[in-house]
């Protein structure tokens, strides 16, 4: 999600700069995804044990691929998959795969409690995130990063809870579809939303088309 959030808004920055386009992250909306929807086809057919199992290896999996394509693997996806690979182990340990169905709400949580955080300490994640990897990244931008980390801990709070939920009461493929499609489409509108409100507010500041 937070990957998926600098993609977006990284497309933004070309209309506020004349810098030329970056490249688009192609597994952005996939992301820490793949483990879990495995998971679900596997234990559907084998069971929960193999379906951790499987689950466990595209973990492994993602962070290798990440690291080919991109020569490092982001903080996020060490995070997200270290909680898939630990929570699938005690899922095995335990033969219950409640565990593995909690990883979502938990890296949601985590989200919650470092975008709050980061506002009680003066430094918006959402905004240092974006001067590190933007260090052109334009005032108005640095200062709608610093507004947004607020409202997307609410977001961030409301999944947790409906992940939660999920895990315990909804079948295993209705879990699934909440954190593959779910998250993803809600995500998506969300930040529709504020970059239409964005744009809408500093349509003065960007530059005019070219002929």
């Amino acid at each position: 999600m937070t990957r998926l959030l600098f993609h977006t808004l990284a497309k933004v920055q070309t209309l506020t700069s004349h810098s030329p386009r970056q490249p688009s992250n192609k597994l952005v909306l996939i992301s820490g995804i793949v483990p879990l929807i495995v998971y679900t086809i596997v234990e559907e057919v084998y069971g929960v044990y193999w379906g951790l199992i499987a689950g466990l290896v595209l973990g492994i999996v993602e962070i290798i691929v990440e690291k080919i394509l991109y020569k490092k693997v982001s903080t996020i996806t060490w995070i997200v998959n270290a909680m898939i690979i630990s929570l699938g182990c005690v899922s095995l340990y335990m033969n219950d795969g409640i565990w593995f169905k909690l990883q979502p709400a938990f890296a949601e949580a985590l989200m919650v409690i470092i975008l709050w955080g980061s506002l009680l300490m003066k430094k918006p994640f959402l905004q240092e995130m974006a001067k590190k990897q933007m260090p052109d990244l334009p005032p108005m931008m640095q200062e709608f990063f610093g507004k947004i980390t607020f409202r997307l801990g609410l977001f961030f709070l409301a999944h947790t809870a409906l992940a939660i939920w999920a895990a315990f009461d909804w079948s295993t493929v209705n879990w699934a579809l909440l954190k593959g499609v779910g998250l993803t489409v809600s995500a998506l509108a969300y930040l529709g939303i504020e970059m239409f409100f964005f744009i809408r507010g500093n349509r003065s500041s960007f530059p005019p088309p070219k002929n």
